[in-house]
């Protein structure tokens, strides 16, 4: 009979996290981590099977969790808008300012999330099931992003589409930067009202300018399905 496992893969998970956070992924070894973690070299190699395969997984639950964090926000912010008018553009704003509510309950994969270059963690040695998953998380941000854009202007084209990513990923990026991968002694302090605040001036700002190219169908309304 197999002994019981006497470890938490998730506990594993989130040492290795720290560590990538702390100091990259170039910091991370096996030995190092079940050091830090209080397990066997052995126990972390029989849970993931290979160090790119353990930094794969982290890299997908940090950005699963974030993705669904962003989603989470977008919809809280169709239910809550005031009119259907704006409830569009108050979606983007949502989406835009999930980086910094992220952030607030998962500092740590917030900063390695916006620190560590994805190639980094996902190299050739990756398996064919944590890259298929990898290509599945593309997906799901790229129907986040056609979700925005044809709620604002009833397109999906690429001059829509990058308006968006502008709004939901290079501005947060700008905005966020700083706070999020301060070096610190402990978690990073959240991020500021005010800075917030700015970032959603920014994005209604332009949002308020349309794409370039072809007048698409004005929607007031985020398409939910």
């Amino acid at each position: 009979m197999a002994r019981p496992r006497t470890y938490d893969p998730e506990v594993i998970l989130d040492v290795a996290e720290r560590l990538v956070a702390a100091s990259g992924p170039q910091g991370v070894t096996i030995r190092r981590l079940a050091a830090a973690a209080g397990v066997s070299n052995g126990a972390i190699y029989h849970t993931f099977g290979s160090l790119p395969a353990l930094l794969g997984r982290l890299w997908l639950r940090a950005a699963d969790d974030f993705l669904k964090t962003q989603q989470t926000a977008i919809e809280q912010a169709l239910e809550a808008a005031e009119s259907p008018a704006t409830a569009a553009a108050d979606a983007v704003v949502a989406a835009a300012d999930a980086p910094a509510a992220f952030a607030l309950r998962r500092p740590a994969a917030a900063r390695m999330l916006m620190t560590v270059r994805r190639e980094q963690l996902l190299g050739p040695d990756l398996p064919d099931q944590l890259a298929d998953e990898l290509l599945g998380l593309d997906k799901r941000l790229l129907s986040v992003l056609l979700r925005l854009a044809d709620g604002m202007w009833g397109r999906t084209d690429a001059a829509a589409v990058g308006v968006i990513t502008l709004c939901v990923v290079d501005l947060p990026t700008a905005a966020f930067r700083r706070a999020i991968t301060a070096p610190v002694a402990g978690d990073p302090a959240p991020i500021d009202t005010d800075t917030r605040r700015r970032l959603e001036a920014a994005v209604r700002a332009v949002l308020s300018i349309p794409p370039p190219g072809r007048p698409g169908r004005r929607r007031p309304t985020v398409n939910k399905d």
